[in-house]
């Protein structure tokens, strides 16, 4: 029984999604191998090989695999597949393009966004935003798996010695074609790797307002800046600012919500942090009771305050 992690990366380094993936790969039982489909990403794959718990890295390289095209990308895992019982990808954008195409070619069900893996073929995912835990049994043949990162801690990114081995790179399917890409470029880390998320809600009142109250904070404590919903319909942040059930899942070290309410859709995206800080003026606001420090002022006050104190 051996199972393959399709590796998240930028052709140089490995992102720290790949690695949450092969703990989640670990616990299934058997070998674990990862793929790095790219180009030129010959410094991925050794980066790659150097993960506690790998014991082999195939290294597909091709051009057509440059922008990580997903019907590329699943040619390329078709073309292994059957070689493996378990073919698990992060529950990340990429990830979840590639994966039902895969499952979809191999005719079995895709097991989405799993948090723990209890024994070979059986897992748990949330389901109601959260609110209930599925356990899932499958009886398929090749499991299809996409692993909801925050439920699996990191592998070492250092200390493994896999063996590298290349692969034909697949040659392009002619079905999509990479036309642009618009990246938002900022100093502060990304919200899905960050250690320490500072979110705002709809109670800042204006995109000035929001940049004013909560950036200071964010810049002191050297953390990624993220939006509830509301605020990010409401146009006070980008949309890649948005932490929850349909934004970014996230569980940092430390998050601070500011004059977030607490809504099931946000709880869904935050509530595994590992220390949740809630500052809102109303003491019965939904997000106190999945915090571990709850501070009912005025934002607009406490905030400043507390950037100002740091």
């Amino acid at each position: 029984m051996t199972a393959l992690v399709i590796a998240e990366h930028d052709h140089a380094t490995v992102k720290p999604a790949t690695l949450n993936t092969v703990t989640a790969a670990l616990a299934c039982g058997g070998d674990v191998h990862v793929l790095v489909a790219g180009a030129n990403a010959a410094e991925a794959a050794a980066a790659a090989a150097k993960i506690v718990g790998v014991s082999k890295v195939i290294a597909a390289d091709s051009p057509s695999l440059a922008e990580n095209l997903a019907e590329n990308v699943a040619a390329q895992v078709l073309a292994i597949a059957g070689n493996y019982s378990h073919i698990l990808f992060p529950s990340t954008a990429n990830g979840k393009n590639v994966a039902p195409r895969v499952a979809a070619k191999l005719d079995v069900a895709q097991i989405s966004d799993i948090t723990k893996v209890v024994s070979a073929d059986t897992f748990e995912r949330p389901i109601y935003a959260g609110n209930a835990i599925a356990t899932v049994q499958s009886s398929d043949a090749t499991k299809v798996i996409t692993v909801r990162t925050t439920g699996f801690d990191a592998a070492a990114a250092t200390g493994g010695s896999a063996s590298v081995e290349n692969a034909e790179g697949v040659a392009d399917s002619g079905k999509s074609s990479f036309v642009g890409r618009e990246v938002t470029k900022s100093e502060r880390p990304e919200l899905t790797a960050a250690k320490i998320i500072v979110s705002g809600g709809r109670a800042l009142g204006s995109a000035e307002k929001f940049q004013e109250v909560m950036a200071p904070l964010a810049d002191k404590l050297n953390a990624g800046l993220g939006a509830s919903r509301a605020a990010v319909d409401a146009g006070y942040a980008p949309n890649d600012w948005q932490v929850g059930q349909t934004g970014k899942i996230v569980a940092p070290q430390l998050y601070i919500a500011a004059g977030i309410s607490g809504a099931i859709q946000h709880l869904a995206g935050m509530k595994d942090s590992k220390v949740i800080v809630a500052i809102n003026k109303d003491e019965e606001a939904p997000i106190f009771s999945v915090a571990d420090y709850g501070l009912v002022a005025d934002l607009f006050t406490a905030v400043p305050d507390l950037a100002a104190t740091l």
